[in-house]
């Protein structure tokens, strides 16, 4: 089943994106169908074998994000879902990241220990082989104004728009994370009398993607 080429073009997720989805999960076609049917629907789909997904509070996120865009190669597709940010990874990324995090002491074990850098990188939520996330329908558009009803709880801010998309593995987001961490700290020391940027109007050149 194919969708119609404008079907989904509302969020910038393309029918090749769509398609990339579908394949994570266990019945495609029947995703398929059901987003052919209602393109505004959620859908539960694994992790493990066509992604992994590293699941961040929202702000922290915006600041990964980023310097991946600003300072890196871009990311893979990235999504909102109830005040959480989904970055989506290379297989395996959800196994390796947590211990790379703890090598340079910025993990949650290094932290429960005592060893830990002190403020910086949040609990990162790493979901991957065993674990499923829900993703946000395809027919999510992007929103404008500052109305709530102009901000809902599930948004692509980097659609799928290839069938083999780049993702980024466990070292860049490592690095994504250390960098947004000091950046966060630094920040944190100056004073501005400039109002903060609206972070929802980022926008992010995808063709500068790897």
């Amino acid at each position: 089943m194919s969708a119609s080429p404008d079907q989904f073009d509302i969020s910038g997720v393309t029918p090749e994106g769509v398609a990339w989805l579908a394949s994570a999960g266990t019945y495609p076609r029947s995703t398929l169908a059901l987003w052919e049917e209602r393109p505004g629907a959620p859908v539960v789909l694994p992790c493990g074998s066509t992604f992994d997904i590293v699941n961040t509070p929202v702000i922290f996120g915006r600041r990964m994000l980023d310097r991946l865009w600003d300072e890196g190669p871009g990311s893979g597709p990235v999504a909102t879902y109830r005040g959480r940010m989904l970055l989506f990874a290379a297989p395996g990324t959800a196994q390796r990241l947590p211990s790379l995090l703890d090598w340079e002491e910025w993990g949650s074990h290094a932290r429960s220990e005592g060893s830990g850098r002190s403020g910086g990188i949040p609990p990162l939520l790493c979901h991957g082989t065993g674990d499923a996330v829900t993703v946000p329908a395809p027919g999510v558009g992007d929103t404008k104004g500052p109305g709530p009803a102009n901000r809902p709880e599930s948004r692509w801010l980097v659609a799928p728009d290839t069938r083999q998309p780049w993702l980024p593995g466990p070292e860049i987001l490592l690095w994504a994370a250390v960098r947004a961490a000091r950046a966060a700290a630094s920040a944190a020391v100056r004073i501005s009398i400039f109002p903060p940027r609206d972070q929802d109007a980022k926008v992010y050149d995808v063709s500068r993607r790897r």
